[in-house]
This record gives C-alpha cells, structure tokens and sequence, in this order.
C-alpha cells in the first residue's frame, strides 16, 4: 500500500448511484481517475460527503475494497469507519487494512456525548486493532471539540495516531496549540469544504479534505499558498469559493450540489442522491447550474 504523506487536498470520493438506487461501481473508477489526476496526497470514503450514513455495510467495505484495486497504488486511499461500536470499527478497521487501505479515518462518536475519558478508550482499542495511520474527524458543530491533552495522551500511547480532521470556525490558534503541543508529530487538516484554508495553511495545517468536484482546483490553491503566493492563491481561491459556500448549506444540500458539478464536469452521468433526502427546488437548481458554469470558466482559462 502507498506510503500516506499528507500536504495539500484529500478529497472525499462521493457514492455515485444508478437509478435504481444501487452503487454505480463503473462510475466510481472516474472519480477514483479524477482524483490521481488532480495531483492530490490521498483520497477518502466513505465519509459523510460520500453518504456512508445512507449505505448499507457491506456496500461501505465494498467501496473501499473497490477503491483500493481501482487505485492500483497510484494514491493512498483512507477508509472512513464511523461507528459508535468498538468492535464494529475495530473489525472494520482491520479488514480494511488487509484489503490495502493506507490508513484509517473515524469520526468522534457524539451520539451519547461521551466524556474523554471514555473517548479515549473507545480510539486505544480501535488503535490497538491496526498498524496503519489513524486519521481521527472530531465535527461538534456548536460543541467543544477534542482537547490538547487527550490528544497529547492518545500520542504518546499510539504512535500511528498521526492526524486530526477538525471542522470549527476561528480555528487558527488551535491548528497552532495542537502542532506545538504535539512537538509537530500530530498533523491537522481542514474540513468543512476546505472554506478557511488560506488562513489555516498559515497557521500549520497539513491539508484539507474538501469534496471531489473542487479538489483540483484546491490543490492548485495550495500550491501557490505553499509558495508563498498568497495574492496567487487568493485569485484562485475566490473562483470557487461560491460555490463552496452555496453547497454547504446543509449536508444533504452538499450531495446534490457537489454531484451537479462533477455531472457538469462529465465526472458522472447524473446526479443522483440516495433517498431519503431533500428536493432541491428551481431557484436553487439555477443558481447551482450558474455557479457551476463559473467553475467551468475557470477551468477553461487555466487549461
């Protein structure tokens, strides 16, 4: 399996579904093309921007089993477990490292609001049950997220839990407690879109994990960042940052808004979201269709 180094956009690979409703597998070795073209550092799924609440288990493992053949080691591939169980993501976990996955990420479990120090235990099994980098999402939206001090604990107990994926507002300063707090040895990515990224590379992320559709584009933004080309980046950036913010609205709205674009980019053949979701009325079906087509435009002058 590929060796994962993280620095610039991991993009998560969305489900792509026939009409039916079922998986659509030949669809999924585009996106899976897309993303080694886009010269990203890895790809990610199923997470929440793949629907993975919406699929059933076996189509979970499947999709990463899938994605790691497709790959053909060209990019490391992290396989998203979300579960409350321990046992679950432990097994899970395992069996995916076996099929070659890279590393694995899990979402902090908030069902129950579990105080850390069960937490703790919950990731130091899950850590003892695999070999491979643990990538862990805390999202908390209106919460606290994580302390220092679990992850300093967890770090000194697991030297293969090596990166967190954060989603918060004002999120500088904690890029910058956690890296030094870690000695470095803990890497932070940005979430939610990728939205504050110019502002967090400053500050010491490692990378971002946006969705599929702009995760070329990002990665461009990156670079020019990584640069020192902020003034580069920002003009980049500012091209698609409508659109990153139009589709976030609401998670189900993403879905709808991130395979409209990757249908516009000829990514996949329809748009096609696993019920139960919301209808996207025509107001918001022509404001989508409008910014896709300045993503497009973009494209076009930079080709």
């Amino acid at each position: 399996m590929p060796q994962l180094q993280i620095d610039g956009v991991v993009p998560i690979i969305p489900t792509p579904f026939l009409p039916e409703g079922s998986p659509d597998w030949s669809s999924l070795k585009r996106l899976v093309d897309f993303a080694v073209d886009s010269g990203v550092s890895a790809v990610c799924l199923p997470a929440y921007a793949s629907e993975f609440y919406k699929l059933r288990d076996t189509e979970r493992r499947d999709m990463v089993i899938r994605a790691v053949s497709l790959m053909q080691g060209r990019l490391p591939v992290i396989g998203q477990v979300n579960h409350v169980s321990t046992a679950y993501v432990s097994e899970t976990a395992r069996d995916l490292e076996a099929a070659g996955a890279s590393a694995i990420s899990v979402a902090v479990p908030r069902m129950f609001g579990l105080p850390e120090r069960d937490l703790l235990r919950y990731f130091d099994r899950i850590l003892q049950a695999i070999s491979i980098p643990l990538l862990i999402q805390d999202f908390n939206p209106g919460g606290p997220t994580l302390s220092l001090n679990f992850l300093q604990q967890l770090r000194r107990q697991h030297a293969h839990f090596l990166f967190l994926k954060l989603e918060e507002p004002l999120l500088a300063e904690r890029v910058r407690q956690i890296v030094e707090g870690t000695n470095g040895e803990l890497s932070v990515l940005e979430g939610w879109g990728g939205m504050y990224m110019l502002e967090l590379i400053k500050a010491g992320i490692c990378g971002v994990m946006p969705g599929l559709a702009v995760s070329d584009i990002l990665q461009m933004v990156w670079k020019k960042a990584r640069k020192g080309d902020q003034d580069g980046a920002y003009a980049d950036f500012v091209e698609v940052l409508p659109q990153i913010v139009y589709s976030l609205q609401s998670l189900e709205f993403f879905h709808h808004a991130e395979k409209s674009l990757l249908v516009a980019r000829g990514l996949l053949p329809e748009a096609i979201v696993r019920e139960a979701t919301l209808t996207v009325g025509p107001d918001d079906q022509a404001h989508l269709k409008f910014l896709n087509r300045k993503v497009i435009e973009f494209l076009s002058r930079h080709q």
